[in-house]
């Protein structure tokens, strides 16, 4: 892989350059797009760590992403300033600033696909897929085994290249059309979800990133930005997917640990000696008993560690360059790094306690009983229209009036897997507290204004 093609402006759905500004990037524009999106928007009211948290310091989905594309930038534009005086990229067109831009905007729109309640969403599409339930064995009828692959093992990543490629700017081929660059560096899992045995381990193999119905759209991008191509619809990862991916370790355990103890589920000492466990000794602080709060220390502290990640992944980065170009390197760059022990120390503590606490346990379980029942109603009554029709029963005629017009035209005219695909995007769209609500309702549990 070469730098000048993984830097590819081409915006996908394009066949004619569009207008370049002088004074914006494409790469800035991309960031803008994101935005911008409906589904960017959402991301206010989707759990991060707590669910439908009451407290409003906890981190949101749209925080965390905003935090991430921060860091992501950061780290961008280091590796950047050094790939571009080391190959002298310079002269062809390529600036230290494009890196820092590709990630960001890859950063933006990492979490887009997340269906409500977190990764436990993820967990309740699949498990209501391969239920029992007859509206789920319905559901499953005449599907291929690539499309069945694709729910059995239902993805957000892949939920949210969807939705940058297809489900925004639906009228436009290639959605919000972004650069080929921001959509290869998006792409944590660059294959499809049942692909042939490779010759090749590897972190990137771990999930899937798109779902058959954009296929081609991966495949156009891995050709504009000449990724390595492992085996059939499988292939390495666009190198700035590492810098994504680690801007996102960085802060979903540093910053989410800082809100457990915000949050009262972890003491001070055992945050403080974290945090200085990643710091380098000889970046210590000299003495926090001086600080203002407690507060106070733990934020500067996670400064610091956040500011020494960054320092250590940058440097790994560019020492692993040629590998990574070569598609030999495939590892998340924080389990790497010099702080690798200590940051897999927080993730630990953090598994035990801000991950487990009794009331985000009870929600999340409640998650499963929400999606699964909402996915159950509504694919009922569009598996009853799409074999009877206008002769479908009134209850599945009154159901799909509260669905988005695409799923009711799908029931009446598209596949079984169109079908589906359709009603996921509409409940994976969902924030956590609409979730709720319209379970409430179409269950008879609550009225509409009650």
């Amino acid at each position: 892989m070469n730098w000048y093609s993984l830097l590819c402006a081409d915006r996908l759905g394009r066949t004619k350059p569009g207008r370049r500004e002088a004074a914006r990037s494409d790469f800035q524009r991309d960031s803008d797009r994101i935005i911008f999106s409906s589904a960017f928007r959402r991301l206010q009211d989707k759990t991060q760590v707590f669910p439908l948290a009451e407290n409003d310091f906890a981190r949101t989905r749209l925080t965390h992403s905003l935090e991430v594309a921060s860091v992501g930038r950061s780290l961008g534009s280091r590796v950047g300033a050094q790939i571009c005086a080391r190959h002298g990229l310079g002269n062809q067109g390529l600036d230290p600033s494009d890196f820092g831009e590709i990630v960001h905007a890859a950063a933006l729109g990492h979490d887009l696909g997340n269906p409500p309640f977190g990764h436990s969403g993820e967990d309740a599409i699949q498990n209501w897929f391969k239920s029992a339930s007859p509206h789920a064995i319905e559901a499953r009828r005449g599907l291929s085994a690539g499309e069945a692959a694709d729910i059995e093992r239902y993805e957000g990543n892949a939920q949210g290249f969807r939705i940058l490629t297809r489900l925004q700017m639906p009228d436009n081929p290639g959605g919000l059309q972004l650069t080929c660059a921001t959509l290869g560096a998006f792409t944590k899992y660059p294959h499809a979800s049942l692909i042939a045995a490779v010759d090749h381990k590897g972190t990137s193999l771990k999930k899937f990133g798109y779902f058959q119905t954009e296929r081609e759209h991966f495949a156009a991008i891995a050709h504009q930005c000449g990724l390595i191509q492992r085996g059939p619809e499988c292939w390495a990862r666009h190198p700035l997917v590492f810098l994504v991916e680690a801007a996102d370790d960085i802060c979903y355990r540093l910053v989410d640990f800082e809100d457990g103890f915000r949050l009262g589920h972890l003491r001070f000492e055992e945050v403080r000696d974290a945090f200085l466990a990643v710091i380098p000794s000889d970046k210590h602080p000299r003495d926090l008993r001086g600080m203002s709060s407690r507060k106070a220390a733990v934020e500067m502290l996670r400064a610091m560690a956040i500011g020494a990640c960054l320092a250590q992944c940058t440097a790994l980065f560019l020492d692993e360059e040629a590998a990574i170009l070569a598609g030999k390197f495939d590892r998340p760059l924080i389990d790497v790094i010099p702080a690798a022990g200590a940051m897999g120390e927080i993730q630990d503590i953090s598994r035990k306690t801000i991950y487990q606490t009794e009331r985000g346990v009870q929600i999340e379980i409640a998650g499963y009983e929400v999606l699964g029942g909402l996915l159950d109603t509504f694919a009922s009554a569009l598996n009853d229209i799409a074999s009877k029709g206008d002769g479908a029963s009134k209850r599945s005629h009154k159901l799909a009036s509260q669905l988005p017009a695409e799923c009711v035209t799908a029931a009446r005219e598209s596949s079984a897997y169109a079908r589906l695909m359709r009603l996921l995007d509409f409940v994976s769209g969902m924030t956590d507290s609409y979730a709720v609500g319209l379970y409430k309702r179409v269950k008879g549990i609550a009225l509409p204004g009650s």
